[in-house]
């Protein structure tokens, strides 16, 4: 499955990765994406701007390098698949205000991050980044830059819609510096399209993308989304054909997130989603095309091609996860900035208000609008790099963990080696004395693997959902 490493030894041919019915049934269960651990869900509302402060503190005495994250929510219309927290108005003037808080919340960070500490990593996210106007863009681009000092070879990038982005946005963002473009597809068939409220043409997109090379951007990734209404294996391999005809540096093939008790509008196309074994289908059938197209699996939903930094870092064995999924930027601090934006600094987690209203009433009367957040304890940093590196890596030496923390891991771990015998029985995993490595069979179903680790699970358990299913 072009593994990397000393796990990469061949591309396996599609049978390789076939999975019985049964064991779909067994492990398509809900699960967390590990962008964080311990999981969002555990995080405490109890957590105040004094946990904030000494987590802004602590990293400053670190001195350690910064990651920006700048949530931009706004949209013109609602795509229903959408699970990310948006604000929907046709009427941009709302943007104006929403730019202003922005700028609040960015002078109060900036008491607290010295312009020693580079930005090694910018991210613009939403929402609808290109929502805003050419104008727009520049000027909160200045506002970042005089509050902060970055790297020369900072990493910036920005989510673009295809549909409302046009060629002078293209020419401001790489005027300013931006180097990774991330455009929505989802699925190019006309049918999907209209079923989501996304209706977006092949031309469209292969145009803008044509634009973006023109403009000389240096890396392009495109999302797309396997298990959407009305798809099937054979429709969503003309998608694959037309993404590998477009040569993206990056893609993010996701699991659809079936989520209605969150967002609701999900339930209107419920009856239409594939079943799991078509849903399998479909990702297999993308996954055996990307790689024959040379691509690498870097692991869960992401491809990249070999010479690209992420297939680089994998390699390298210094790839990292956050809350935008794979990164080559670890060990930097990440701030979170804008409605629910989320951030992890030092050895806490923080997030802000979901909702525009409560956002905005929360920078106006402190400065920052953190809801809730979340202290590390010394097994969370254990096991959240155990989880990590499974998925990460897609395997976990032993001793670096017992290096790097002072523990005998066999011990440490013994409940959950003993869990991991029914994977390793289905061929999902491998363990030995020296590592815990997930086959390549396995690959589909990594979360699973990491939640063994998890010891907020049971916890997070019971009635009311709160995590999409691992397929």
């Amino acid at each position: 499955m072009a593994i990397t490493g000393e796990h990469n030894s061949k591309v396996p041919r599609p049978a390789e990765i076939d999975l019985p019915d049964e064991l779909l049934r067994k492990y398509n269960r809900p699960g967390p994406r590990y962008t964080s651990y311990p999981p969002a869900p555990a995080w405490s509302d109890g957590f105040t701007r004094d946990d904030l402060e000494q987590a802004f503190a602590q990293a400053e005495g670190a001195n350690s390098d910064v990651s920006l994250y700048i949530h931009l929510p706004f949209c013109e219309s609602l795509c229903l698949f959408c699970a990310c927290n948006v604000v929907i108005r046709k009427d941009h003037s709302a943007a104006g205000g929403y730019l202003s808080t922005l700028r609040r919340e960015i002078r109060s960070l900036t008491s607290f991050i010295s312009r020693d500490r580079p930005v090694v990593q910018l991210h613009w996210g939403g929402g609808t980044p290109t929502y805003l106007d050419p104008g727009q863009m520049e000027d909160l681009f200045a506002d970042l830059s005089l509050a902060f000092r970055f790297a020369d070879d900072a990493e910036l990038g920005v989510e673009i819609d295809p549909r409302v982005t046009t060629p002078e946005h293209l020419a401001v963002l790489r005027r300013l510096g931006f180097n990774r473009l991330s455009l929505g597809i989802q699925d190019f068939q006309p049918k999907v399209q209209e079923t989501v409220h996304r209706v977006q043409p092949y031309e469209m997109t292969r145009d803008i993308i044509r634009e973006a090379r023109r403009l000389g951007f240096p890396s392009l990734n495109v999302d797309l989304i396997c298990g959407l209404p009305y798809q099937t294996a054979e429709t969503f391999s003309d998608t694959v054909e037309r993404i590998v005809e477009l040569a993206p540096d990056r893609i993010a093939l996701f699991s659809y997130a079936h989520v209605p008790w969150l967002k609701k509008q999900q339930g209107s196309f419920a009856t239409f989603l594939p079943p799991d074994h078509e849903k399998f289908r479909i990702f297999r059938t993308a996954l055996s095309r990307f790689l024959a197209a040379g691509y690498m699996y870097i692991g869960m939903d992401h491809f990249a091609r070999p010479e690209d930094e992420l297939a680089h870092a994998q390699r390298n064995r210094t790839l990292h996860r956050n809350f935008q999924g794979y990164s080559t930027r670890g060990g930097a601090d990440l701030y979170g900035l804008g409605m629910s934006a989320i951030g992890r600094v030092g050895t806490a987690y923080a997030q802000n208000f979901r909702d525009l209203p409560r956002y905005e009433e929360a920078v106006a009367q402190n400065g920052y609008a953190t809801m809730r957040g979340y202290r590390l304890t010394e097994d969370d940093k254990v096991r959240g790099t155990v989880i990590s590196r499974l998925l990460c890596h897609a395997v976990v030496k032993k001793a670096e963990i017992g290096q790097e923390f002072g523990i005998d891991f066999d011990r440490y771990f013994a409940p959950e080696l003993d869990g991991l015998k029914d994977l390793e029985q289905d061929a999902l995993v491998r363990t030995s004395a020296e590592e815990i490595a997930i086959t390549d069979r396995g690959r589909v179903f990594m979360r699973n693997v990491a939640m063994v680790f998890d010891s907020y699970l049971p916890k997070l358990s019971g009635d009311r959902p709160r995590f999409s299913q691992t397929l």
